[in-house]
């Protein structure tokens, strides 16, 4: 049974579709007059639970809805000719959530793999796909299903598509700090000299994004107007934009606008 505050809203989205369709492609014409495109967005896909609440469905319907916006947005940066994306999608603090939900996202990251390494257009493209974060403490069979896409993706040269699952952006710093200092211990290095000649190349070459480029843009859905922790180190000049859409709800319009919008704006690089 749909409620009536669904029902209005599907009135409303079919009235108003033709609308929308007319201003993608104005949105599109402009975006691609212009030609400036972010060479790497990030994307904190926020917001599920509330969409899931929103519409009377349960919260593992509303991580559903998002996995299938996902591979929606993934098309449109293909479309456009983005050549690396990065998509928040299981911060550390999300482990301390219901464990059934947990369970549910894990069977889902699983799933999601399976499915786009049967699809043609995922080879096609050649996306190469690299999951970052620490994954160790999910289930063997996930795992082994994140591990999959990547050998299987290892070699291609198209968009670069970074899956942060397990990932704080805390975390990451102090996992490339240790990774460096244990290195430079193994090369004889001792801490005075490295403390001396320490830069930040050195520890950007440990992350777990070393050789993807920073962020030019970075995208966060459902209203917060706040980072949590997303790719801290990397985003030091990146431009935000914050949508007040739920993830499940973000439109390829909200998109092509936040892209049109990166292209208004003039980076400075704190210069």
């Amino acid at each position: 049974m749909i409620s009536n505050r669904r029902l209005g809203t599907f009135r409303l989205s079919t009235l108003t579709r033709p609308l929308y369709w007319l201003y993608e492609r104005r949105l599109l014409a402009a975006i691609k007059r212009e030609g400036k495109l972010p060479r790497h967005i990030g994307v904190i896909m926020d917001g599920n639970r509330r969409f899931a609440r929103m519409v009377g469905l349960d919260v593992a319907a509303g991580h559903d809805y998002g996995a299938r916006k996902a591979r929606e947005v993934l098309d449109w940066c293909l479309s456009l000719g983005v050549t690396h994306v990065t998509l928040w999608g299981f911060s550390t603090e999300n482990r301390s959530r219901d464990q059934r939900e947990v369970e549910h996202l894990h069977s889902l990251f699983a799933k999601q793999a399976r499915e786009l390494l049967q699809e043609p257009r995922f080879h096609d493209n050649r996306v190469r796909v690299r999951v970052i974060g620490e994954i160790g403490d999910f289930p063997a069979e996930t795992q082994a299903a994140l591990r999959a896409i990547e050998e299987a993706t290892r070699g291609y040269d198209g968009l670069a598509l970074n899956i942060a699952l397990g990932y704080g952006g805390r975390e990451e710093i102090v996992s490339a700090i240790k990774s460096l200092l244990q290195a430079k211990a193994a090369e004889g290095l001792d801490l005075s000299t490295l403390s001396r000649n320490l830069t930040a190349d050195d520890i950007s070459r440990y992350l777990y994004t070393a050789g993807t480029p920073d962020p030019d843009f970075v995208i966060r859905t459902s209203g917060e107007v706040r980072l949590s922790g997303f790719l801290l180190w990397q985003t030091a000049y990146s431009e935000f934009y914050f949508c007040d859409a739920f993830w499940p709800s973000f439109r390829k319009v909200d998109f092509l606008r936040a892209i049109r919008i990166f292209q208004q704006r003039e980076r400075r690089f704190g210069r």
